[in-house]
């Protein structure tokens, strides 16, 4: 009995054991390197809030830090405005039996590389690309618009991935969303508008919630999409990340702008927690 006793007990941790090693070797060990190189001059020496400073009193690395709040900001929420009604639409109007196939239809661009999906978008919206020749050709514009490198490419670009993500999250919702709650507040005498307002918004909040905070996490983080569509003219803080190990080769300084960075998504979590459903009550 003690042997069989001893088995159970440790059957969790052995199952549980390789997560754990996983996550000590690729996240705890390397934010623990990443911390302590952020407290380092550039030169070496002794421990220093220098890096820290930096970012608080450059008015250049504030800004990059406003724009990526401003763009995913942005991002999402057009995300959602595009998402819930295609995910309404996706689990309400279609047949049950066509909802696969268009779900599948639905997250075509997840198929492709994000890199490729990047560069087709920049040729879209190149002065040469489809926009400006049609605009032009049809006489709307005399001359090309400078659609790419602009803050609306980047935005363009990452709406076209996240609204998919977005989708995905919306549509589960209102698939587990039971007909009855509509049904009983018909019955109470609330139209259309008023239930769901009242009734079908308030129940897949949490839905749309994972979705944005996803959103979030993905795109303030992305350094790809806002370099091919965004070009330098406005630096988000990957991209300032980035031009610190490429350019400068200031691993102590780039260690702490990605701690900031990390601490924002922080904040955006402990402030989507009580929807996201992971908090213990």
């Amino acid at each position: 009995m003690s042997v069989s006793g001893g088995n159970s007990r440790a059957l969790p941790w052995a199952l549980v054991t390789p997560a754990l090693a996983w996550t000590l070797l690729f996240f705890v060990l390397p934010f623990v390197a990443m911390g302590l190189s952020s407290l380092t001059a550039h030169e070496g020496g002794a421990f220093t809030l220098a890096n820290y400073s930096q970012f608080f009193t450059d008015p250049s690395y504030r800004r990059a830090m406003v724009n990526s709040l401003e763009v995913t900001a942005i991002v999402t929420v057009i995300s959602i405005l595009l998402a819930y009604p295609f995910a309404w639409i996706l689990a309400e109007m279609v047949p049950e039996r066509w909802q696969r196939l268009a779900l599948m239809l639905a997250v075509l661009p997840f198929w492709t590389s994000y890199v490729v999906r990047s560069y087709s978008w920049l040729l879209v919206l190149a002065q040469n690309g489809v926009i400006n020749r049609a605009l032009t050709g049809i006489g709307l514009t005399a001359e090309p618009l400078q659609l790419a490198n602009t803050r609306f490419a980047t935005v363009t670009g990452f709406v076209h991935f996240f609204v998919m993500l977005l989708t995905l999250t919306i549509f589960a919702n209102l698939k587990q969303l039971s007909p009855s709650y509509r049904k009983a507040a018909a019955d109470l005498g609330a139209g259309p508008v008023r239930t769901f307002l009242h009734v079908v918004l308030p129940l897949t909040l949490p839905g749309i919630m994972v979705g944005a905070f996803l959103t979030f996490v993905l795109c303030i983080g992305d350094y790809i999409t806002p370099q091919i569509l965004g070009g330098n003219n406005e630096l988000v803080m990957p991209q300032l990340v980035m031009m610190q190990i490429g350019r400068r080769g200031d691993f102590p300084l780039a260690s702490a702008l990605s701690i900031i960075l990390m601490a924002v998504v922080t904040v955006a979590y402990l402030a989507c927690a009580r929807w996201l459903k992971i908090e213990r009550a």
